[in-house]
Formats: structure tokens, sequence, C-alpha cells
């Protein structure tokens, strides 16, 4: 090929690589919402993290503002702080955490809508797993488990689908965790009285 040709074309490869690229970014960055979602069993389910079927995928959950109790002691440490913070042992840690485990089994019975960006959530399964929001019977997920003491407001947070603040979305949730824990439900039916945590940003 002619220096001269190359000069001509170079422009337009280059226009065109840099057309691409970034789109790929905006798209991944789009929430995209994914319906007649249904739950796959996994032994690594939980209350926070969960293997869905969408259409034809299968990925792992993980819901973004909540923490719910772990199931076991494979994050020893992590297990001990969530016990510290609801303010009861480890064994009862663990109890919540089946409970949390059992409340979305028994919720996501139903299809169910998952809404995500495709945020990577790295776990221990080899299956992808990306933040989500999930949405059953019309209701955030987050927000019925905070609600009955099964999941702290903790973890990484995003702007709602719909536009909503972020900051907004977890006060709502911080208020809930305040009336699970004054009416002693879930993790805090034996837990003492205690000052909340603002939620990790």
């Amino acid at each position: 090929m002619r220096p001269s040709c190359f000069r001509l074309i170079l422009p337009v490869v280059l226009l065109l690589g840099a057309t691409i690229v970034p789109s790929r970014g905006t798209e991944r960055r789009e929430w995209v919402t994914l319906t007649n979602c249904q739950l796959v069993a996994s032994d690594y389910n939980d209350g926070d993290s969960f293997r869905i079927r969408g259409g034809t995928n299968e990925f792992i959950v993980r819901l973004y503002f909540v923490d719910a109790p772990e199931t076991n002691l494979h994050y020893a440490e992590r297990t001990r702080e969530q016990a510290e913070y609801f303010g009861i042992t480890l064994d009862e840690t663990l109890k919540a955490g089946a409970q949390a485990r059992d409340a979305v089994r028994e919720l996501l019975r139903e299809p169910f809508v998952v809404q995500t960006r495709w945020a990577s959530a790295a776990g221990r399964s080899k299956t992808p797993r990306y933040y989500c929001f999930v949405k059953v019977g019309g209701e955030s997920l987050a927000e019925v488990l905070v609600a009955r003491g099964l999941a702290r407001t903790k973890g990484v947070t995003a702007t709602l689908p719909d536009g909503g603040k972020s900051k907004i979305f977890a006060e709502k949730l911080q208020a809930l965790e305040a009336e699970a824990r004054q009416k002693r439900l879930g993790a805090w039916t034996t837990a003492p009285g205690k000052k909340l945590e603002a939620p990790t940003q």
C-alpha cells in the first residue's frame, strides 16, 4: 500500500476504533431490566447473593445496599463483624443468615424482576456475579429483608434505575432497619439496643 493511501485510511480506522470502544462502556453502564426471572437452587445462595435464570442466561446477583448475615463461617471475620453489629452470637448470626436465605427462597418462588448494569461483584463461585436490584411483587427485595431484620444497610450503593438518589434510598433502609431493631425482628431478636452505623459508601 502506498504511503499516501495509508495516510488517508489511518484516520478512518482510528475514528472507528474510538467510536466502538466508548460505546461498549456506555452500554455497560445502562440499566437493563430482566423480567420473569427464576431462582436457581445452589449451595452458595444466601440472603443477599443468589443464582438466577434470566431468559437463557444464568448468573449470580448481589443485592445493592444491603448485607445479610452469613450462613457459614467461610468468611469468619465478616461473620464476626456481623455478629458484633447485630449484637448477637456467631451461632445466632448463622441462624439469622439461614432465615434470610430461606426468606429469599420463599419470596422468589414466583417470577421476579432484576435490574442491573452488569457491575461485577466478585464471589466464591466461578459463575459471573453482578450487583443488582431485585423486585418481587412490586417490592424491593432489599427493603423487605431489612424490614424483616434479615439484612443490614451496608454495601455497594448506586443511583437507582429510575434515577432516584442513593442517599435517599439508603436513608429509607436505615429507617426500616431502626424499626426492625426496635421490634426485635430477625437478627435483632436478642440484640441489645444500639446506635445504627451509617452504610458504607
